[in-house]
């Protein structure tokens, strides 16, 4: 819909000066579903947010970890072939 007819819709289905009480209940209706939405989405995304910090801490203790497993084997392989060597 074009921003203009889009404009005439609104004047037209909300913004009239004979809205009746009907009408202005949909409104009221529709706004508080709008609210509770945007509170709802707000909680979600925060809980999003949270998890996503806690993966991330998990996430560098696990390459943190694997870095070390890598060196130790590496100085075993190593220590393996020295005694090859012998």
């Amino acid at each position: 819909m074009r921003r203009d007819s889009r404009a005439l819709y609104l004047s037209k289905c909300y913004v009239s000066a004979e809205m009746d009480e009907t009408d202005f209940k949909k409104l009221e209706q529709r706004v508080d579903e709008l609210i509770a939405l945007v509170e709802r989405l707000h909680t979600e995304n925060k809980t999003l947010r949270d998890r996503e910090a806690g993966l991330l801490a998990e996430r560098a203790t696990l390459v943190e970890r694997t870095e070390l497993a890598r060196t130790r084997v590496e100085s075993m392989i190593s220590r393996l072939k020295a005694m090859e060597h012998e």
